[in-house]
């Protein structure tokens, strides 16, 4: 009867709500491997792991998801270096929504079969004795030590844990994170690319919900921007670092401002490329008003006969927040059309992709760029629009 009753309970037998607070803490401790070990530590090297730490999340997914840490990592980096291409490996742009979001780790699985991404994004990962012989060789074995471990010590209920623990990555990561993460939410920053922010509360994925705030400083440590958005998986190494078990290499630089600088400057300069998803962002924002202005006034030219029918303020938004070459060729079509018939408007539009070309100059020396910064805000603030000037000149205060 005894060995009945272990057999029922495990060694560990406790109330129901009890296993549904061991599921989510042993779900979380796998949140955490991923997003500060695999994801910060590893594939964007934002921060260092002292070894035993290191070590245990290594071990703790081999146990949990199966997941090499080299081909994660080669995998994700692929996603930045082709963000939203045909070679993304998992973009719900060129893939579709339900593909990414149901067969998420089906498309993990074909890309880690890729040699080449493996040799050439794989680079810096683990490769000792563990990984070679263990974690690389047996991958399969870990979840199945893991089934073991947990039937043992909750019973029956336990095999149940184990299922909410391998489907808890595949559901979580890879089709809510590259999924949702690129498909649906908001955005603080104007990227190249369609990362969203899922929710600003990144708690149940450790953070990982801040997705855009991520594409938009990749090798950040700490995902959340705004004062409102919480990042857990930063508390866990904010935690890992008072304890001496961890090392912040990078976090996303603050802007400063000098409103006492009359010109922009080399430090300006700096200022704008590298906060230049903010520097966008703040510029739709700060032109909303101007251009939702304009619209208002073409539509009632519309009204009354003078030019031919125009898309909604919020369309139009959307295209102005769009890189040219992502809009199609009808969205392109009507948007050329709009602009002939609006002056303001075809100001606002060329001020953003002269403002955006700044740094995608990529062969112009730093004072030749700068130059084209100073000649921006000077046409800024010569033109009629009072909201564009206003952007002008908060923006050569940058420093």
């Amino acid at each position: 009867m005894a060995y009945l009753s272990l057999f029922a309970s495990g060694l560990m037998p406790m109330p129901s709500w009890g296993y549904v607070v061991v599921t989510l803490m042993l779900t979380q401790v796998t949140i955490a491997a991923v997003t500060i070990y695999l994801h910060r530590g590893q594939a964007h090297r934002a921060l260092e792991l002292h070894p035993v730490v290191s070590h245990f999340f290594r071990f703790w997914l081999w146990l949990t998801t199966g997941m090499v840490t080299k081909e994660w990592v080669a995998i994700h980096r692929k996603h930045h270096a082709n963000v939203e291409t045909p070679e993304d490996p998992h973009s719900p742009q060129t893939r579709g929504i339900a593909k990414v979001f149901w067969e998420g780790t089906e498309l993990y699985r074909d890309e880690a079969k890729n040699v080449a991404t493996l040799q050439k994004y794989g680079q810096g990962a683990p490769d000792d004795w563990a990984e070679r012989n263990v974690y690389t060789r047996f991958s399969w074995a870990g979840c199945g030590l893991m089934l073991i471990v947990d039937a043992v010590l909750f019973g029956p209920i336990g095999v149940t844990i184990w299922a909410v623990q391998m489907i808890w990555i595949p559901i979580a990561a890879a089709g809510v994170v590259n999924g949702i993460g690129h498909y649906w939410g908001y955005r603080n920053f104007s990227c190249e690319d369609s990362s969203r922010n899922i929710v600003p509360w990144g708690i149940l994925i450790g953070g990982e919900e801040l997705h855009n705030n991520h594409h938009a400083y990749a090798t950040s440590a700490k995902l959340s921007s705004r004062w409102y958005e919480v990042d857990l998986g930063w508390m866990y190494i904010r935690a890992l670092e008072t304890l001496g078990l961890a090392t912040v290499r990078k976090v996303a630089p603050r802007l400063k401002l000098n409103p006492a600088k009359l010109q922009a400057d080399p430090e300006t300069l700096q200022a704008v490329i590298t906060h230049r998803y903010a520097v966008l962002t703040g510029y739709v924002r700060s032109l909303k008003q101007a251009y939702a202005l304009e619209v208002r006034r073409q539509r009632e030219r519309v009204r009354r006969g003078e030019l031919k029918p125009m898309p909604g303020f919020r369309r139009l938004r959307q295209w102005f927040l769009a890189d040219e070459n992502a809009l199609t060729e009808t969205d392109r079509a009507q948007l050329a059309s709009t602009l002939e018939q609006s002056a303001a408007l075809r100001t606002i539009y060329a001020m953003r992709r002269d403002l955006a070309a700044l740094w995608a100059r990529s062969t112009d020396s730093r004072e030749e760029l700068l130059a084209r910064l100073q000649d921006w805000c000077h046409r800024a603030e010569a033109s009629n629009i009072v909201a564009l000037q206003k952007f002008a000149r908060q923006l050569r205060s940058y420093a």
